[in-house]
């Protein structure tokens, strides 16, 4: 298949913080409707050199991204991870005082003639939105990897209290310099793709005061892709935290003999989120009479997790 994009459009804010520890790529305003690696970045704030990281992970997996496709014309899973590898490699270069303390999230997408590979680490998101469809117009929204997204999903909290649990700004999983382990990151397969169809990544000051119904009311209402952008920039514009995205619309996609042989778990993923099935937000789902579905995947059901990661938390900075 060949995706083509209508211009890109960027969001690059710094918000009331001090400095930005946000990093996208393309830088605003380069992206082009040939472009096709996209990345957002949010360095972790309570760390030192934040925007440090996040500017050298984006850097590092963009050149990696861009040789690859130029090379090959598509992004495979084994060219992801060597992907993924430079932008660690590139995060180890940058903390020259072997400390390991910077961190940042990470958000990818790449469109080749397989369709689209979605890859995140963290809290920062990657929707991919289909506004014309009335039953379900969040095709696909990334998992954060944040302790309340955890607490939800063991029926701790609501769906609505996690915007506000105190416990919101911590986050289970992130890139960080000198990982023994280093943190894998959560792929997604996307070929249905269709004329109209937005993918927006953001990072989490975005959503600090906006939901997936207000998100998808700008789309709709919007008559392009710049002006739905400048809207999310007008609306986030008293935001508190650092906020940038990348909104992009799909103009036209052309298939190919043998699309359907592609691999797409997207629907896959999509039922796994709780978040997008959840008839009940304002209770926390264990506490409903009616049970959520069952998620094979979901870790087994226990009491005061949150209180025990706290306490695990604690440990390991000690």
């Amino acid at each position: 298949m060949k995706i083509h994009l209508c211009p890109p459009q960027a969001i690059h804010e710094i918000g009331s913080r001090q400095q930005q520890e946000d990093a996208i790529y393309p830088a605003a305003g380069a992206a082009i409707v040939g472009s096709r690696v996209f990345i957002v970045c949010d360095g972790l704030g309570g760390h030192e050199l934040g925007e440090v990281a996040s500017a050298a992970v984006c850097q590092g997996m963009s050149a990696a991204a861009e040789a690859l496709l130029d090379r090959e014309g598509q992004m495979s899973d084994e060219h992801f991870q060597h992907v993924l590898s430079c932008g660690y490699d590139a995060l180890n270069q940058a903390d020259t005082g072997h400390e390991g303390k910077m961190g940042t999230t990470m958000t990818f997408l790449s469109f080749g003639r397989k369709g689209c590979l979605a890859a995140h680490i963290g809290d920062s998101c990657i929707y991919h939105l289909r506004p014309s469809d009335i039953d379900q117009p969040v095709r696909y929204r990334s998992r954060d990897d944040s302790l309340v997204q955890l607490l939800y999903e063991n029926g701790e909290l609501s769906y609505y209290e996690m915007a506000t649990s105190p416990r919101r700004n911590i986050i289970m999983k992130v890139m960080q310099p000198f990982q023994k382990n280093r943190t894998e990151a959560t792929l997604v397969h996307i070929t249905d793709v269709r004329v109209g169809d937005y993918f927006y990544l953001c990072s989490d000051g975005m959503l600090e005061r906006m939901d997936d119904e207000e998100l998808l009311k700008i789309l709709r209402e919007s008559r392009s892709c710049e002006e739905a952008a400048a809207e999310l920039a007008r609306r986030t514009a008293q935001n508190s935290d650092n906020h940038s995205a990348y909104l992009i619309e799909i103009k036209d996609v052309e298939h190919e003999q043998g699309d359907e042989l592609l691999v797409d778990d997207e629907a896959e993923a999509c039922q796994r989120n709780k978040a997008l099935n959840d008839d009940y937000k304002d209770v926390a789902w264990r506490n409903k009479p009616v049970a959520m579905p069952d998620d094979p995947q979901s870790p087994p059901s226990t009491r005061n997790l949150g209180n025990r990661i706290a306490d695990w938390l604690k440990k390991i900075r000690m």
